[in-house]
Formats: C-alpha cells, structure tokens, sequence
C-alpha cells in the first residue's frame, strides 16, 4: 500500500488521509462487484459454483477507536463487534472523514468525496452528485438483492435519494441528525411512517427481515447507525448498566470530560454491539455465516472527550491530520488476523 506523505513539522494542518487504507472497504466489495459480471454469474450458475458471498456492512455514527473493548476500553463490553475481529481481519490504522456525509460518500463511491460534490453535513453540501456510481448500483447489476436501513446523509430529494442510488429497499431517515430516538418519524422507499421503540433496534428489525426474506439469493445489506451521535438517548436498559457506574478510563483531555455523556456513549455502544449481534445471530440462523462478509466501521471520531487513542486529539484527529477509527471485516473462518497499516 502507498504510504501517506509526511508532513514537514511545523506544519500541522489536517489533511486528506492515506487512500490506500481510507477506501479499504469499498475496493474490497468493488473487487467482487467486478468478479461478478452478468456474464460470470450465469458461467458460475451454469457450473453449480456455490453461491456468491454476501456482504453486511454496518456503519456506527461518531463512534471512537476507543469505544470498543477490543481496543482496550475496560469500562464496557462489546463482545459481538469484538468477535469480527477474532474471526476476521481488524485493520490497526484506518482513516476517514472528521463529519459524516463525506466518509459516507467515499465509502458508497470509494472517490474522495469532493470528487462527487460532497463538501460538508447540510445545506446541500451533502449531496452526491447524481453521475457518481455507488456499491449499490454495482451490486445491482451484478443481481444482487440491496437494502439500506438507517441514516443516509447524502442527499434527501430525488435522484440523490437512497431508491435512486441503487437500493430496491430503504428505511430511515436521509438527513444528517435526528432528535427523535423513539417513535422516530421515518419513511420506508419515500413514504413516511412511525417507527417502533428505539431507533437502532428499529433499523436493525428492518434488516434482518431484509435478510431473511433475501436468504435464498445473494444481499447487500447497509445498516448505517445513526449512535453514538448526539443526543444522547439510550434505553433504560443499557443507561442503567452505566449511570452509577465511576468512570476510571479517561482519554488525554479528562479534565474536559462529561462524566454522564461517557456514561451514555458507553450504554449507546453496547445497544449497537446487542444489535450487531442480533445480525450474526440471524446469519446463523439461516446459516449464511460462512457465506456472508460483514464489514463494520464507524464515520468518524469521537463527538465528546473521552477515552481514546493516546494521539488522538478532537473528533479523533491524530497529529497528522487523520481520523482514524476501527475497522473489522470478517468472513467466518476465511481470513482471521490483525492487519497493520503503512
């Protein structure tokens, strides 16, 4: 892989990070959206190949490298999300954005996202150009059932919507923050509807019908989260695992750290690794774990001070102007291991 520049030391300016590592995700499934041409998949049908892999790809919202147990935060627990780095591939030193539209649109193109328009979270900056090609039109094409499930954040109108991107399905919500966690007001293919309790068990419900109802062909399912974004809402639950609980671990900026925030990111990340594990849970269910690469990520750093990695500074910037977060891929049994970056 190409190593990123470095920058003289005076200069401190952040900058684009390393692309060999910031677009891993996409140029893995662009690699098998290329393998599976019209022409292969009727040559592999015709040959009684087993059948093509599916891909989960699941997207936390402001989530830090340090919000996971596997990076060594002892203050909760995050044993499903943790287990796609024991049966698969964790990548050490994987960068994105320092907001959530332009990582978002980098990953659905794999392009630096001023490539397609994207400059900013609103007013439009937000919006993918309508000429760029996403993961979901490649899968498409290559016959593959598509569903998206949570926040979108590029584009909210037609033809920027999700429906006009390549997802046959869509539930959520396509702008940038959402204040109801509860009852949330969604919309399901453009038509609004209520959704039902929490809203990341709400987004995770509608995927996992999605993939049972598509087990007998080949999926792409995007479950983009929308947590540990602000506000900070959790259920009970899992507020109450953490809401007397003193916070020992803190992050380089621990004087500016808000004891209860913590307290409700840490509740919020075990709500997503429950749901993350509900999704696993369904592919054993369906035994398609063998058969299915699941991908998870987060858009960038962490949105309050609190643990994180020694170099990190605000929003998860390192003194080279990256943002790095965890990145997790694991196809059950394949390819187990812990990769380092340059």
């Amino acid at each position: 892989m190409r190593r990123a520049l470095e920058l003289p030391a005076q200069d401190n300016r952040p900058r684009l990070p390393d692309p060999g590592l910031h677009i891993f995700t996409t140029l893995i499934i662009a690699a098998i959206s290329l393998c599976l041409s019209a022409s292969q998949v009727v040559a592999d049908e015709a040959a009684g190949k087993t059948r093509r892999p599916n891909v989960v790809i699941i997207l936390a919202d402001d989530q830090g490298w340090g919000d996971l147990s596997v990076n060594g935060n002892t203050q909760l627990q995050t044993p499903h999300i943790d287990s796609l780095a024991r049966d698969g591939v964790m990548l050490d030193r994987f960068f994105v954005c320092s907001v959530c539209a332009p990582t978002r649109a980098e990953f659905l193109t794999g392009r630096y996202h001023p490539r397609g328009g994207v400059r900013g979270v609103s007013t439009g900056q937000e919006r993918l150009d309508t000429d760029e090609k996403t993961i979901a039109d490649a899968f498409k094409a290559a016959g593959y059932a598509t569903g998206a499930f949570g926040k979108w954040h590029n584009g909210s109108q037609w033809p920027y919507h999700p429906n006009a991107r390549g997802f046959d399905e869509y539930y959520g919500f396509t702008s940038g923050h959402w204040g109801e966690y509860y009852d949330a007001p969604l919309e399901h293919n453009g038509q609004p509807v209520r959704g039902q309790g929490y809203i990341v068990n709400d987004l995770t419900n509608h995927a996992l019908e999605f993939i049972e109802k598509n087990r007998d062909k080949p999926f792409l399912c995007y479950l983009p989260c929308n947590i540990p974004h602000s506000p900070f809402c959790v259920p009970a639950e899992f507020w109450n695992r953490f809401k007397d609980k003193p916070i020992t671990q803190r992050g380089p900026d621990g004087d500016r750290e808000t004891v209860d925030v913590t307290r409700a990111v840490l509740a919020m990340c075990e709500n997503i690794d429950w749901n993350v594990g509900r999704v696993l849970k369904k592919l054993d269910e369906l035994q398609l774990s063998q058969d299915t690469i699941v991908i998870y990520f987060s858009d960038n750093g962490p949105n309050s001070f609190r643990y994180k990695r020694r170099d990190e500074r605000a929003q998860g910037f390192d003194r080279r102007g990256r943002c790095a977060v965890s990145f997790l891929d694991s196809l059950a049994g394949k390819a187990p291991g812990r990769r380092q970056g340059p």
